[in-house]
């Protein structure tokens, strides 16, 4: 096992190891590209949408994909473009905050959203 692999991302567990192109974490099961960035230059956390693209507060992105939404009978077809988003810590994976026409004030996890 090498020293040098880093910690894990989500528990940082310090027993990482390589698996092919991939590292693993053993603790918590997770399993990551070590090219892939999960922080900028100052430090931040760098959100990217379902194709790659990083995000930023103001942006405009068209979710990929139909979502339910409880208490709602259609849901959030896909293709429906959200303005002006708000990138946020959230619960559960839902890191963008931002208002839907129809639906209102609601949380999006940026993997079901693509950079317009």
């Amino acid at each position: 096992m090498s020293d040098n692999l880093p910690a894990c991302p989500a528990c940082s567990g310090a027993h990482t190891y390589e698996m092919g192109a991939l590292l693993v974490c053993p603790e918590c099961g997770l399993e990551w590209s070590p090219s892939e960035e999960t922080a900028d230059e100052s430090g931040s956390k760098v959100i990217r949408d379902a194709v790659g693209n990083v995000l930023a507060d103001g942006d405009t992105v068209t979710v990929v994909r139909t979502l339910k939404v409880k208490g709602s009978p259609t849901g959030i077809k896909a293709g429906t473009k959200v303005r002006n988003i708000r990138l946020v810590d959230g619960v559960d994976g839902h890191d963008i905050d931002c208002k839907v026409d129809g639906f209102g004030a609601m949380q999006l996890k940026s993997s079901v959203v693509k950079k317009a």
